[in-house]
């Protein structure tokens, strides 16, 4: 009976070999294969030998050694994207076939080459862009993309174990004889989707593959066969795989973490280690590094590297106490990187630092930009009707006084405002490209600045000015009412004390703004600068105080439970926005853009004002100084003219950065890009 078997067996191969001689001695005296018609013959003659259902045949391997034939599944080689060319079209070189191999006319069979995709698809799109052959097949152009992107990728680069292979090819993936990616949606999409892990993990990447398999995603995959859960793919790609040490990689990661889990991206990129990240640097936490990467388990699993009882040891995984990062104090493990401020029930300290900092910004927007619009409006309609743009009309000054002018500040009054003004510009451009990092201006702004570690000493250093000037005029305050403790009045006109005389300015002044009244007259400080004087008392607090916490994490940490930094940030952020909105627009218009000021007013810089102006802008103090005989104490001459010419350049200088800053915040705000 095993002889009848052994016989059928060696007719069967004998006829097998016959059909394929005649097959491809009929092909040797066909054109090239890449042009050749289709010619089911000569794959027949193939499949003689290299079908699943022929007898099992060895051949010498090229090391010497028997190998068996690779066996084709012919009904899947149909259905793939390859079933309708011939073999020959890839497999190309083949001539008769002699007892111990293929024949080649040139060589022998040991130097016939393997297969390449990359050659025959570079031939195939090479013949199409030069119109011989259809163009429109659109997935040409696609492998081709595919193909480049192969070329620059980790999986091209040379094998350790042999230099002369890539550590993977397009075969190593993708079966080519049965090939086929089915479009989205289609029948059996879910299931080529569902089988990436194995195709990546069952030769290469078997270690992945385990971590994989136990995690979350894993389970979702291999176990209940979710084909919406993260794959392979979703996270390297799937031809432009990069080295996962590069920082371009590790970002495309993380974006790849946040087009599925889109609201915690969206947290996590309100956070600082997001704002860096979302600005093109890739130093800070990602999701990998708290998360796991291959192995990511849900966050009440005792595993988890976010469990509760892990999240210490994930902190000091960067926190460690090494190169420039501190070891990780206690707090750090209950810092919410997700924290939301639309959500009470769960993070019920962001939603109040949030809802606190919205009313502040309603309120002093609301009743300001209204202020200013009014103002602006009713100045407007007064210098249509030819009505005198000063405050009030008085009579001419004695020939004596002409040319005059009043000090106002002094000038070390003049330099505190300066450096105020500077050290506030710089530490908005140095700060408000984390507060907008998706901001079109803010990844240029950061790289100009030398990277966010750089761009963050000049803050600091920016601060600590800010902050230096602030408490040099507390002092300084504090000095000068000590000295005149008996003499000095509280609520006395030249006290920046808010008195009931300002309610009833700000009344009398929104009854000119609506024609019921005549427009009011000022003392020595108007209401709104000591508005503008007694803003940055609780400014420099909040922003200070937040950015001094989060200047010094290790210390704030070892004192006080990690939602503070959500809150910190919270109040830094905003309460940073609402100061440079309003000096760059209420603050700039009541002292440069109003009608009467329009296009600058310099007293800040010149630190005098003419008598003329004074008389109008503060008549009451005037009249009282000039009742009291002392007029002549603050009257000093003009500033000479080279004064006055730096002083315009500096304000319209200053003016256009504000403004400029102003664009940028106001971009990044409305999302413009």
């Amino acid at each position: 009976m095993q002889f009848k078997l052994r016989v059928a067996a060696l007719i069967g191969t004998v006829v097998r070999r016959a059909a394929a001689v005649a097959a491809l001695a009929l092909l040797a005296a066909q054109p090239a294969a890449a042009q050749m018609p289709a010619d089911p013959r000569v794959n027949t003659a193939c499949l003689a030998c290299h079908a699943t259902h022929a007898t099992a045949l060895e051949v010498p391997g090229s090391d010497g050694e028997p190998r068996k034939l690779l066996a084709i599944t012919t009904e899947k080689y149909d259905r793939g994207v390859h079933g309708s060319m011939q073999c020959v079209a890839c497999h190309s070189g083949i001539g008769v076939v002699p007892e111990a191999g293929h024949g080649h006319t040139a060589e022998p069979p040991a130097a016939l080459k393997s297969a390449s995709c990359a050659d025959c698809h570079q031939r195939l799109w090479e013949t199409a862009r030069a119109g011989q052959i259809d163009a429109g097949k659109p997935r040409l152009g696609t492998s081709m993309a595919n193909l480049d992107a192969y070329r620059e990728s980790f999986h091209a680069r040379p094998s350790k174990d042999d230099p002369t292979k890539p550590l993977a090819t397009c075969d190593d993936c993708h079966d080519t004889h049965t090939f086929r990616v089915p479009d989205k949606g289609a029948p059996g999409f879910d299931e080529w989707r569902l089988s990436i892990p194995a195709m990546c993990g069952k030769t290469c990447h078997t270690d992945s593959l385990d971590e994989y398999a136990e995690s979350i995603h894993g389970h979702q995959v291999l176990e209940k066969h979710d084909a919406k859960a993260a794959v392979c793919s979703d996270c390297h790609s799937a031809h432009n795989i990069g080295n996962t040490s590069a920082d371009e990689v590790k970002l495309a990661i993380t974006a790849s973490c946040g087009s599925c889990h889109e609201d915690k991206y969206k947290s996590y990129k309100a956070t600082y280690h997001g704002q860096i990240n979302t600005l093109g640097y890739a130093y800070t936490a990602k999701c990998f590094d708290c998360h796991g990467s291959h192995g990511i388990l849900p966050e009440d699993d005792p595993d988890s590297k976010v469990h509760p009882a892990n999240r210490m040891d994930t902190c000091k995984e960067c926190h460690s106490g090494k190169k420039d990062l501190a070891l990780a104090p206690a707090g750090f493990a209950s810092f919410e990187p997700h924290a939301t401020t639309d959500d009470f029930d769960r993070y019920p300290q962001t939603w109040i630092a949030y809802q606190m900092m919205v009313g502040l910004l309603l309120g002093t927007f609301g009743f300001f930009w209204l202020h200013t619009a009014m103002w602006f409006y009713r100045e407007y309609q007064d210098r249509k009707k030819g009505v005198l743009s000063t405050q009030v009309s008085v009579a001419a000054l004695p020939a004596s006084l002409k040319g005059k002018h009043v000090r106002r500040f002094s000038a070390i009054w003049r330099l505190g405002h300066l450096l105020f003004a500077l050290s506030l510009m710089v530490l908005t451009l140095t700060g408000m490209p984390l507060f907008y990092p998706e901001a079109p201006w803010a990844t240029w702004v950061m790289q100009t600045l030398g990277g966010p570690k750089v761009a963050g000493t000049i803050h600091r250093v920016s601060a600590t000015v800010f902050a230096g000037v602030f408490f040099w005029h507390l002092a300084y305050i504090a000095l000068r009412i000590f000295r005149s403790r008996k003499t000095f009045q509280w609520f006395g006109p030249n006290s920046m004390v808010p008195n009931w005389q300002d309610l009833k300015d700000i009344i009398a002044m929104f009854k000119w703004f609506v024609g019921l009244g005549p427009r009011p007259v000022f003392d020595r400080w108007t209401y709104w600068e000591k508005f503008d004087y007694w803003a940055p008392f609780w400014g420099v607090t909040i922003i200070g105080v937040s950015g001094l916490m989060l200047w010094v994490p290790t210390v704030t940490g070892s004192f006080l439970p990690g939602w503070v930094f959500n809150v910190a940030a919270i109040f830094h952020g905003e309460e940073a926005f609402l100061a440079v909105v309003f000096l760059f627009t209420v603050h700039f218009f009541n002292n440069h853009f109003r009608p009467d000021k329009f296009p600058i007013e310099i007293v800040m810089f010149t630190g005098t004002m003419s008598l003329d102006h004074f008389r109008r802008e503060h008549a009451v103090e005037y009249q009282r100084l000039v009742d009291s005989g002392e007029l002549d104490k603050v009257l000093v001459d003009a500033p000479s003219p080279a004064m006055t010419l730096g002083s315009k350049v500096l304000g319209f200088s200053l003016i256009a950065i504000g403004l400029l800053l102003l664009a940028g915040v106001a971009a990044g705000f409305f999302g413009l890009g």
